[in-house]
């Protein structure tokens, strides 16, 4: 409800008169205060956090993130090429994706290690919810933009809090593995359609017959090749210590690390000369290639919302009401799995400092829109290329300027020669990358650890591969929300008797949660079970309830009155006042807490209670 400050005068007998109040004077009033409150100092550089680093830029700064930025570029840009063909869209929309959200990233962005582009999981999300349409895709990228940019402004950030490891896991994995399969069909030069795995198999199975033995050969060559050159950064020459290495050492190390991290860029500069050198005008390449790239930067314009006869899959036209409604909850899934990837490289590289995931959603969103109107697809960041972000030395988010720049140039002078780019090449680098994704190391931990996290982890890995995508994690959260109801319902309760200083037993009953309306039965029932039993006073020891319900307070008052009936005495210790209250109000028997351990003792004499009296009544 909206209240503004009114003056007030006072009547000869005392009383007040509030005189009438516009709604405008109102509706300006609260504007300003807003207003005040937005233009905050503090929270201008939460939510514009390059005003925070801005100021403090300098040299060292600038040189950081321009190794950075180049480093990231020639990574980003075979990345950009060969996740479009993951989202069933040509080349060029991954480029088109890679370089206006980069500059939005610099305002708005958190984390300086995020380069913001296509990544691997959201093109196949896309994939599955557009089916290769790039109307429906670019439409998609503004739609998930949007959503992502409103849940960032109304703090929705924790939703990814419901997502648990496992369940991350197990999306991750099933995801690699549909990615690497998606991607066979390029090694093998035969074609496959289908959005699931068991569809995608099914179709490489039925026309393997048509494989090409030099698409095969030039993939598993390259994948070899890739996967060697992967172990280069890692290889030092010369001491361990850095600092007793001689300068030539030095610079040969940083020749191999710079040459094992760019290795997508030179195995697809290699394989595109191969590509120029065999190319036949009568024949063509020995091997497919990712074909036309129109030169120039893309048309600034506003994403399709309608589609015609000849640009849908059915044949029947599509208003912007019909697109909507075939996205269905991938509007929600990619914006949260989008999150996920990006927090994923927040937290590997924020060296133990809190992470603002609304702050992000804004920023990615922000990003998402830009790019929806140069034609781009939804992307995120990628935790690999946010990997080498930062081993290369990047240190404020204006690294991404140079980033998008190189993509910029790439488009305007080098897409003629992204014509003779083997279709094998860049099924190499996304199988090279994604083998490392299925997370089997995380099993056998969490086995040690708790095996019942396993389900919920198998069940999403299961279902992401028999179901599309976004029906497979919306399962793996719902029975995880379904473990974590069960865990409320099923509170531990502990029972061991105790002798007051006075020396008369007692069973101390303590649960290890709050009392709230799925639990309720069940420790009534549990209380009595164990009360009836030992017949002797009972206490319970409320100092892990931290929050009850009415529905609780209404069980404790049915739990009052079985103590009653049966005559048996029943105390609550450490029971916080606001829950006291709660109970006390619908609880017309005796309800009696104390708060120090001695006082047991003086609350048995008050009720004239003996333990050999208690005997009697129980034989």
């Amino acid at each position: 409800m909206m209240n503004c400050c009114v003056q007030t005068n006072v009547t000869d007998d005392g009383k007040k008169i509030i005189p009438p109040t516009k709604p405008m004077s109102c509706a300006k009033s609260w504007l300003q205060e807003k207003t005040r409150k937005t233009f905050k100092k503090k929270n201008l550089h939460k939510r514009i956090p390059i005003l925070r680093w801005l100021p403090k830029y300098n040299s060292e700064d600038a040189v950081g993130d321009l190794v950075a930025g180049i480093t990231v570029g020639l990574t980003v840009i075979p990345q950009a090429l060969a996740y479009s063909g993951i989202a069933g869209l040509p080349a060029a929309y991954g480029l088109y994706g890679s370089f206006l959200g980069c500059f939005v990233y610099i305002f708005l962005g958190s984390c300086k290690d995020v380069p913001v582009g296509p990544s691997a999981i959201v093109a196949l999300l896309t994939f599955q919810v557009a089916h290769g349409s790039w109307q429906k895709s670019v439409l998609l990228c503004l739609m998930c933009g949007i959503v992502e940019m409103l849940m960032g402004l109304f703090g929705l950030g924790f939703l990814i809090d419901f997502v648990s490891g496992p369940v991350s896991s197990g999306f991750t994995s099933a995801v690699s593995l549909i990615i690497l399969t998606s991607q066979v069909k390029n090694i093998l030069g035969i074609s496959a359609k289908g959005t699931t795995f068991v569809e995608i198999w099914t179709e490489i199975i039925h026309n393997i017959k048509d494989i090409r033995a030099s698409d095969t050969i030039l993939g598993i060559t390259c994948i070899v090749v890739l996967l060697i050159m992967r172990l280069l950064p890692s290889c030092k020459i010369g001491p361990k210590e850095p600092h007793l290495r001689s300068k030539t050492q030095n610079v040969i190390n940083k020749i191999i690390w710079i040459v094992g991290t760019s290795r997508n860029a030179i195995l697809v500069i290699l394989c595109c000369i191969m590509g120029v050198l065999l190319h036949s005008y009568h024949e063509g390449t020995p091997f497919k290639v990712i074909g036309y790239i129109p030169q120039g930067l893309p048309s600034f314009a506003l994403p399709p919302t309608h589609l015609s006869v000849n640009e849908t899959l059915t044949g029947k036209e599509e208003t912007f009401v019909d697109m909507m409604r075939s996205m269905g909850s991938g509007l929600i899934v990619i914006p949260l799995i989008s999150l996920m990837e990006n927090i994923a490289i927040c937290k590997a590289f924020a060296n133990g400092k809190p992470v603002d995931a609304s702050q992000e959603l804004i920023a990615i969103g922000a990003a998402n829109i830009a790019n929806s109107f140069v034609q781009g697809f939804p992307g995120t960041g990628a935790l690999s290329r946010g990997a080498v972000n930062n081993a290369s030395g990047v240190r404020t988010p204006l690294s991404n300027i140079y980033s998008g720049a190189l993509v910029i140039i790439s488009l305007i002078f080098f897409t003629p020669y992204f014509y003779y780019i083997p279709n094998a090449t860049l099924a190499a680098i996304i199988i090279a990358a994604v083998v490392f994704m299925v997370e089997v190391k995380v099993v056998k931990p969490m086995w040690r650890a708790k095996k019942s996290d396993l389900l919920p982890g198998l069940v999403t890995f299961v279902a992401c591969l028999v179901l599309p995508l976004e029906m497979g994690i919306l399962i793996g959260v719902g029975l995880n929300v379904i473990f974590i109801l069960y865990s409320a319902a099923r509170p531990k309760l502990s029972t061991e008797i105790l002798t007051t200083p006075g020396g008369t037993e007692y069973l101390m009953i303590t649960p290890d949660r709050c009392i709230i309306f799925p639990s309720v039965d069940y420790v009534r029932n549990l209380v009595n079970k164990q009360s009836l039993r030992n017949n002797v006073p009972v206490v319970i020891d409320a100092s892990h309830i931290y929050g009850a319900d009415f529905t609780a307070a209404t069980v404790i008052e049915s739990l009052l009155r079985d103590f009653a009936s049966r005559r048996q005495l029943i105390f609550f210790y450490n029971l916080k006042p606001s829950i006291c209250a709660l109970f006390e109000s619908l609880s017309p028997t005796e309800f009696v807490v104390y708060y120090q351990e001695q006082q047991l003792d003086e609350l048995l004499k008050e009720r004239d209670y003996s333990q050999d009296k208690l005997q009697t009544v129980g034989v």
